[in-house]
């Protein structure tokens, strides 16, 4: 079978945002169940050009963080007068012809696999023609409207609010017309409504970095933060630990904070240090004593909480950084007041200070990540087929589809 993989993003590499790691960890999944897989998508300033099995889209600023005011002006301008959300408007760069014709060098293919919403909302015929499979990486309104009530000005509400209702109608349309829907938890099954729809089916998700490494003991930091905080939802999360949490450590307790952010808040103490973009994430995580997942929000899985695990590193998590995990290792713990997630960090500080490992194997709980993720992608290979097969079963005696398999009309 050859699929189509539509997504924003070509590989860059070594994976470092959890959708880019998502995707790797999919595409790999795929490819063990011996699908042949053509990757479409859009790179980043500098990225390394496609290579053999790719199809480079062009060239295009996507993050926040790396456009300037004229250009996220320029976004929601285009967003507005479109109708589209501004995740998709940034990807709205091809007309049809043009990304069909550098669609064309695939070769012929039996599907598309829509990676996330952006390109099919940017490019409506792509959930058109060709049947779908459509990994939902998150319930895209829910965070929108989340994000709308927590936005700290009314234009900003407004905005987000506006993005909600878009993505609403979307998600929807797209979940409708496939034949295959994956989401990242079982949770996002139900906020996509799709509760008992035999189309949808969870995945897991493995990082899959191989053997962990032997802990030599070094450790740059006692509490260790990493995700890409340039996205609203984490944000929350990142803000309520630094307002709520971080107050209630000793005063000796460092803190690091690894990722992309628009502007950290001001005003914190010294112990706080924020790095930006790490170029190893894994020597970030295993140089902490221990990891903090403080997700407040959002919706999907979060993949810095399956790599922590997979690392067996000590950990102290927010049931909802747990969204997608099924056996939690022993050396997790679970809160959500912060002073409970406060007096858990320093219980795991202290041992570690005292020379007491609290670090595992992790390879078991990545092994039991891995198979729950081929079998996913297996049952949707097979559904997927299966409707194939029914939908050409059903095509009326001139060969033109019948009412229930003819696309519907674009507009969207």
């Amino acid at each position: 079978m050859h699929l189509l993989f539509l997504s924003s993003l070509l590989p860059d590499g070594v994976a470092t945002t959890g959708f880019e790691i998502a995707n790797a960890a999919i595409a790999a999944a795929y490819r063990r169940q011996g699908v042949r897989l053509t990757i479409a998508g859009f790179r980043r300033e500098g990225a390394r050009p496609a290579e053999a099995g790719e199809i480079d889209l062009g060239t295009i600023v996507i993050e926040n963080a790396a456009a300037s005011a004229r250009q996220k002006a320029l976004w929601l301008i285009g967003a507005v007068l479109s109708g589209r959300p501004i995740a998709a408007e940034k990807l709205a760069r091809l007309s049809r012809r043009g990304l069909l014709e550098r669609l064309a060098e695939a070769g012929p293919v039996d599907g598309h696999v829509l990676n996330s919403v952006q390109m099919p909302i940017a490019y409506p015929f792509l959930a058109l023609g060709k049947p779908s499979i459509f990994i939902a990486h998150n319930v895209e309104h829910h965070s929108a409207a989340e994000n709308a009530r927590n936005a700290g000005s009314r234009a900003s509400r407004l905005l987000y609010a506006r993005e909600a209702r878009i993505l609403k109608r979307r998600e929807e349309l797209i979940c409708r017309r496939a034949a295959v829907i994956h989401t990242l938890s079982e949770d996002d099954r139900t906020g996509l409504g799709l509760a008992g729809d035999r189309r949808a089916i969870p995945l897991a998700l493995s990082i899959g970095r191989g053997t962990p490494a032997v802990d030599d003991g070094e450790r740059q930091q006692d509490v260790g933060l990493i995700g890409t905080w340039s996205w609203a939802p984490n944000r929350v999360g990142l803000d309520w630990f630094l307002e709520r949490v971080v107050p209630l450590l000793p005063g000796d307790v460092t803190i690091a904070i690894a990722g992309r952010i628009d502007g950290p808040p001001p005003g914190l103490p010294q112990t706080v240090r924020f790095l930006g973009r790490v170029p190893d994430a894994q020597a970030f995580v295993r140089g902490s004593r221990v990891v903090a997942l403080a997700t407040k929000g959002g919706t999907g899985v979060q993949l810095k909480t399956i790599e922590t695990f997979e690392e067996g590193l000590p950990a102290v998590a927010t049931p909802a950084a747990l969204r997608g995990i099924g056996a939690l290792p022993d050396n997790v713990g679970v809160a959500d007041d912060p002073q409970a997630f406060a007096a858990a960090l320093v219980e795991r500080v202290v041992a570690e200070r005292a020379g007491r490992s609290l670090r595992l194997d992790g390879r078991s709980f990545a092994a039991g990540q891995q198979a729950a993720l081929d079998a996913g992608i297996a049952s949707g290979l097979a559904l997927f087929e299966a409707e194939q097969r029914e939908a050409a079963l059903t095509k009326t005696t001139d060969g033109s589809p019948s009412e229930a398999t003819r696309d519907e009309p674009e507009r969207i």
